[in-house]
Order: C-alpha cells, then sequence, then structure tokens
C-alpha cells in the first residue's frame, strides 16, 4: 500500500470535478447535494418520530412516491409542501440574516 502525502484542497477537488464556483456544472452539484442534505434530514426525523412515508403523506397532502423521492434527493418539494412536511415533522424552519 503506498502512503499519499499529498493534502489537498476540497475546493480544488470540487473545482477539477464540477467546474470553478459560479459554473453551471458546480451550481447543479450544489443543487444536488443540498436537496440530498435536506433530504435525509426529513428522513431521520420521520423515522425519530416513527412515521411511515405513507403516513407523512397522508399528513401533508401528497403521496409515498414523491415522499420516497424528497427524501432521496431527487426531487425538490415546493415551499409550501416543504412547510408543511416540516411541521408534521415537530421540526422548525429559521430564516435568519447572516451577519456580515
Amino acid at each position: 500500500m503506498q502512503e499519499r502525502n499529498e493534502i489537498g484542497s476540497f475546493d480544488a477537488i470540487l473545482d477539477d470535478k464540477y467546474g470553478k464556483i459560479g459554473t453551471p456544472e458546480r451550481d447543479e452539484f450544489h443543487r444536488e447535494a443540498y436537496a440530498y442534505c435536506v433530504g435525509q434530514m426529513i428522513s431521520d426525523a420521520r423515522k425519530q418520530k416513527k412515521m411511515t412515508q405513507s403516513e407523512l403523506a397522508q399528513k401533508v397532502g401528497t403521496n409515498k412516491t414523491y415522499i420516497s423521492r424528497i427524501e432521496k434527493g431527487v426531487v425538490e418539494p415546493g415551499v409550501g409542501l416543504f412547510f408543511r412536511i416540516i411541521n408534521a415533522l415537530g421540526l422548525k424552519v429559521e430564516i435568519v440574516k447572516p451577519i456580515m
């Protein structure tokens, strides 16, 4: 096994794989990564509540397949559905203005 002594930057890896910040490819990567993370948070919260995808779907007015697609990061729910999901799971969203 060969030891690697190189220490690289995560940004450099992303630049190489998806393009520089601001490129359409990099923006798409960030969108997909964000959707995946949000989906995982929803999935984790639903499981902590011991709720099935079908039960969550019924509470928020959609179907199990759509909840599954949200949890996998395949689709991003609209704002209204997102807030219904958050509410059904007993979560909250904070909107804050960053300090500069």
